[in-house]
């Protein structure tokens, strides 16, 4: 993608307000932090409004896409067990879940062919092309959004990005805070 021109400080978005209206308020507030936060919170909102809108126009709820992408992430194929722990779910709540998308046509279960007790849940091409075209819609706004940034831009973007997750994903949470 070509990225758009950048951005100047002429250029005003809905967190630079936010951020105007709560100085005041806040005198200790760092305008840098407060902008950079809140605008990851927005574009989490705006990625997930996405995400949502296109659950609806494949006609999946959450928990259908949740499964067919664990069972896409797995090649397209993994025993029920396999797919409830990957869903942190009991095993009776994935086979209620895989009910529902083989009636749909999404899954098919078949016997394994090396153990004849062991069954194997399988996206049918109907479930892969369901489960991609919502893929393929939030991807699509993930690089339009991405585009406006060149690539060396978006690796320093994803590395400071990785750096705050380091953090935040530390043992222990968050640490108190005495201002």
């Amino acid at each position: 993608m070509e990225p758009t021109e950048p951005t100047g400080p002429t250029q005003r978005d809905w967190t630079d307000d936010h951020v105007d209206r709560w100085q005041p308020v806040l005198p200790d507030l760092d305008p840098v932090v407060e902008g950079a936060v809140t605008r990851m919170k927005k574009l989490s909102v705006h990625l997930r409004r996405v995400r949502e809108q296109s659950l609806v126009d494949f006609d999946l709820e959450r928990h259908e896409f949740d499964t067919l992408h664990k069972l896409a992430g797995r090649g397209g194929s993994a025993a029920p067990s396999e797919l409830a722990e990957d869903l942190d779910l009991a095993p009776a709540s994935v086979t209620g879940r895989l009910d529902a998308l083989e009636r749909r046509g999404l899954v098919r279960r078949t016997q394994s062919t090396t153990d004849r007790r062991r069954v194997v849940v399988e996206l049918t091409e109907t479930g892969h092309q369901t489960w991609q075209g919502a893929m393929d819609v939030l991807g699509h706004e993930e690089y339009r959004l991405l585009g406006v940034l060149d690539e060396g831009e978006r690796a320093r973007l994803n590395d400071m990005l990785r750096r705050i997750m380091l953090v935040a994903e530390e043992p222990g949470g968050p640490k108190p805070w005495h201002g």
